[in-house]
């Protein structure tokens, strides 16, 4: 399919390629309050492409961050997996770069102040930048100086006229969430201090395609990163990555270590080794890209066969978790109570409410040793260790979880 009007984010090239149609679905995040239950809910095409140019694979922009953040459902701290990490990760950067009560930390997309908290607990000055007010006002309360507001050269120029710039400047799964990737890596260049680190965690693109992770497409998710890519849009905002780490987050993350341009510090090996990596795996090339919509299908049409054949069996399902991607996989695949019973999320602020599109009711854990359901899916299936740990229980009745992705996958 060629679109010409369609220009990349970074590099302006023209959108030609198609890395994967998802069809029509409504915001990921939307989630539905019973009493606008029988409104109308607005669908947007879910068409992710590639730039020939650049390999930035992509979405359209079809609401403003304001609609999509200004106020959010997803709160960090209800995953125990992703507190641990920024525990751990709080540990390794104060003794790798002997932070100490002189630098100032800042982390763009705070959030509830899950990870700042860490820090501030050390004696180190933080502040954290959040666009959804309803999240940052969790973090206020419990102490996270906060500033809400979206990222970008206009922030950071106003941070920067008032004294403070970045010792330290942290950016966890927020590269992927915005719609102008040049305004914010500026703004990080302008708020860095000279010898300043940044570390920035992201979904790599790579293992999103090994793996076929094709949930975690959803609008909020403008960009979907190779290391690859990603230097060069450090590169010509004058940062340069000096060390990269592969986390198991999300389905496989990436931890980028970057600094201004002239900074002397040593590339390590490990950007090289990446960066190959990627090159054999076909990354800078269009194929694997053009390739990757027959995994898609392949999988939908599997989990479909596999609910079919459950349900002609009389057996239950429900779902776990709430999550952005569960949403995704669910609107792809025409999942809806005729399935899925329903679904439980451990937040509190999404009990209550209805998954958006399909409509299925989120309730407490609690629910599923109430109704003794035969299958559980686990939607958020990069926490599925975690949740079966949690909900072990459920084999006393012989209930068993399933996992949609890379396939489907059924564990006694």
């Amino acid at each position: 399919m060629t679109v010409t009007d369609k220009k990349c984010r970074f590099c302006s090239a023209p959108l030609r390629i198609t890395f994967a149609d998802l069809g029509m679905s409504p915001n990921a995040n939307a989630y539905i309050r019973p009493e606008k239950a029988q409104l109308m809910e607005p669908f947007y095409p879910l068409h992710a492409y590639v730039c020939e140019e650049c390999f930035l694979v992509q979405l359209e922009a079809f609401q403003t961050p304001d609609e999509i953040f200004g106020e959010y459902a997803y709160f960090s701290s209800y995953s125990k997996s992703w507190l641990d990490h920024a525990r751990t990760y709080t540990r390794a950067m104060i003794e790798r770069f002997g932070i100490d009560d002189s630098w100032q930390v800042v982390e763009i997309a705070s959030n509830d102040g899950y990870l700042l908290k860490n820090f501030k607990e050390c004696g180190i000055p933080v502040l954290g930048i959040e666009p959804a007010a309803n999240v940052a006002e969790v973090a206020i309360e419990a102490g996270i100086p906060s500033l809400v507001k979206f990222f970008g050269v206009e922030a950071a120029g106003e941070l920067v006229a008032d004294g403070r710039r970045a010792d330290l400047l942290i950016g966890n799964n927020v590269l992927a969430h915005v719609p102008d990737l040049n305004d914010f890596v500026a703004g990080m260049q302008h708020l860095l201090a000279k010898d300043g680190v940044i570390t920035m965690e992201f979904p790599h693109l790579l293992r999103l395609i090994r793996c076929n992770q094709f949930d975690t497409i959803y609008h909020e998710h403008f960009s979907y990163l190779s290391l690859s890519t990603v230097e060069k849009i450090f590169a010509k905002h004058g940062l340069r990555i000096f060390d990269v780490e592969e986390l198991a987050t999300h389905g496989g993350s990436l931890r980028i270590f970057a600094c201004h341009q002239d900074d002397g510090r040593e590339t390590s090996a490990s950007v090289d080794r990446l960066r190959e990596m990627e090159r054999d795996e076909g990354l800078l090339g269009i194929d694997v890209y053009q390739k990757f919509s027959d995994q898609v299908m392949c999988t939908k049409r599997k989990l479909l066969a596999f609910l079919v054949d459950a349900k002609e069996q009389g057996k239950c399902i429900v779902g776990y978790g709430a999550p952005a991607k569960g949403n995704t996989l669910l609107n792809y695949c025409g999942i809806r109570q005729d399935f899925l019973d329903y679904t439980v999320d451990a937040s509190p602020h999404k009990q209550g409410l209805y998954l958006p599109g399909t409509h299925i009711p989120i309730y407490s854990p609690g629910k599923i040793f109430e109704t003794r359901p035969d299958y559980i899916l686990i939607l958020p299936w990069n926490l599925k260790a975690e949740i079966m740990e949690q909900m072990a229980d459920v084999r006393q009745w012989g209930g068993k979880f399933v996992t949609p992705i890379p396939e489907v996958q059924v564990h006694e």
